[in-house]
């Protein structure tokens, strides 16, 4: 795909001037990415916030119209632009893996953030909005994030955030195509052996069993009692 690449300095959300402007930037389905160097009103998912100093970090989104994915597929986007990432990171650190379902993790520490809406029509999907939070430049963390962490923290070096998009978006584009269970499989966090996890019940041990095309994770816990969840029903304990 040829991108249409677009830098504001600032905006309340990524997502949200993509959903307002973004069709109106380019003459028909072209993909459209909109990088920001801050965010008034950066998001995660549900009513999580997101930390970032100005023109530190990468804050991006992606629009994009994936009309011969099916809706029931739709956990493919969040699979592809998650070894997007993993695989642009490979190349400058190494422990890179991804919280399911979507959060990109070095070791026990949270790189990045991802926010996916899809709007779907009929049994296809429309359009797809990707909102990505990527710590980069930034060297010091205030607020009460449990673990945040940033690609200077850990090789103590500036990167190029806009050849970091340039490159996450590549290899978007190379994956969006191709069957990813496998490979997401193997980069998840926590992908072996039992680990504490809590769900409406409280808190168990459990370990990763599979995780299903619609994005459902699969535990089983140390009763050998199979557990199935979508996102927001279980939490991992770190």
């Amino acid at each position: 795909m040829e991108w249409k690449l677009i830098h504001i300095d600032e905006t309340d959300s990524t997502n949200r001037w993509l959903r307002e402007q973004g069709q109106s930037a380019v003459d028909g389905e072209q993909p459209i990415a909109v990088w920001t160097d801050y965010q008034t009103a950066g998001r995660g998912c549900g009513t999580n916030t997101w930390e970032s100093e100005r023109g530190k970090n990468l804050l991006f989104s992606m629009l994009i119209h994936p009309k011969s994915l099916p809706a029931a597929k739709q956990f493919h986007i969040s699979m592809a632009i998650s070894l997007a990432i993993c695989q642009v990171l490979d190349q400058q650190i190494g422990d890179v893996s991804i919280k399911w379902p979507n959060d990109i993790y070095w070791r026990n520490g949270k790189l990045a953030g991802i926010l996916i809406e899809n709007q779907l029509q009929g049994t296809v999907i429309h359009d797809s909005i990707i909102g990505v939070g990527l710590n980069v430049n930034q060297r010091q963390f205030l607020s009460k994030a449990p673990n945040p962490v940033s690609l200077f923290q850990i090789h103590g070096h500036e990167t190029s955030r806009q050849q970091l998009l340039e490159d996450i978006l590549q290899a978007f584009d190379r994956l969006l195509g191709q069957d990813l269970k496998a490979a997401y499989c193997a980069r998840l966090y926590r992908r072996k052996g039992f680990h504490p996890y809590a769900d409406a019940n409280g808190p168990f041990m459990a370990e990763i069993t599979d995780v299903e095309a619609d994005g459902h994770l699969c535990l089983c816990d140390d009763n050998v009692q199979k557990r199935r969840y979508a996102f927001k029903e279980v939490s991992f304990i770190i």
